[in-house]
């Protein structure tokens, strides 16, 4: 499925964003190293069923500008795009479904802006809470480490043909796409950026509760997250929560398993409750 989305000027930065179908609002927010491609299969199957699918490339990902700063990747700032495009299209509250580090995103608007979220889906990562209290999600997380430094971790990604990215990917079928998106000038580094602007706060920061009900999706072939981190985030949930194991899927559930977790997101969006 090839992908169109409407360029659109939010906070002074040009954003690619897909919008598919029409109805009740979904808003997608895709992590390292995607963009909004990886929901492919999410958009079709949730387009067929009604709803209006918003899903952007964030700052610096895709077709969307890239600006150089690493401070203007923070997540209080990634969340403020988030909003103003809600602004932008007229959408006051909308379910909201994130993956990576769109699914950190998720959870910091959802605890900043419960009013705007009609319900959360959070894939692979859970609370900011949960995660950095689980040491063995702390120590799955050893190359964000690596992240952190500048040049260096550039030149690590891209030697030897990508042989480290092709390595922490599984030799994923989708790295080749990757691989192409971050060769284009300073996309490398902008990715990065988002683990340059965020560990500190996400590691130390203060997180308020959620507000919204959640369905929290992981998947036991996840190298990168532990199962752990994701049940821990009920405790942080003043709402309904509910939690869902997809089998037979690595870390990218939208491509390991896109039958799969289509049927879980649209059960769930349509107030059927999966998980326990």
């Amino acid at each position: 499925m090839s992908l169109k989305g409407q360029s659109i000027v939010i906070n002074n930065l040009k954003f690619n964003v897909v919008i598919e179908g029409k109805g009740l609002p979904v808003i997608l927010l895709h992590g390292f190293p995607d963009s909004a491609y990886v929901w492919r299969e999410q958009i079709k199957a949730l387009s067929g069923k009604g709803y209006q699918v918003i899903a952007p490339d964030l700052r610096g990902t895709g077709d969307s500008e890239a600006p150089p700063e690493r401070k203007k990747y923070g997540i209080d700032i990634i969340c403020s795009d988030v909003v103003t495009l809600m602004d932008y299209l007229g959408i006051e509250k909308a379910p909201m479904i994130g993956h990576d580090w769109g699914a950190a995103a998720g959870w910091v608007f959802a605890g900043n802006y419960p009013e705007r979220v009609k319900c959360y889906i959070a894939l692979s990562v859970g609370h900011p809470k949960a995660y950095r209290s689980n040491l063995e999600q702390l120590l799955r997380a050893w190359y964000t480490v690596l992240f952190q430094i500048p040049y260096i971790a550039e030149k690590g990604l891209q030697s030897f043909d990508w042989l480290l990215m092709r390595i922490l990917s599984n030799h994923h079928s989708e790295v080749d796409h990757w691989i192409k998106d971050l060769s284009r000038e300073g996309r490398l580094s902008a990715a990065l950026n988002w683990y340059r602007a965020n560990e500190f706060h996400m590691l130390f920061g203060a997180f308020p509760r959620i507000k919204v009900p959640v369905l929290g999706i992981w998947s036991p072939g996840d190298i990168f997250l532990s199962e752990r981190q994701m049940l821990l985030s009920a405790q942080y949930v003043d709402a309904p929560w509910s939690y869902e194991r997809i089998e037979g899927s690595g870390h990218w559930i939208p491509l390991d398993a896109p039958k799969r977790l289509n049927n879980v997101l649209i059960d769930y969006l349509a107030g059927k409750n999966p998980g326990r």
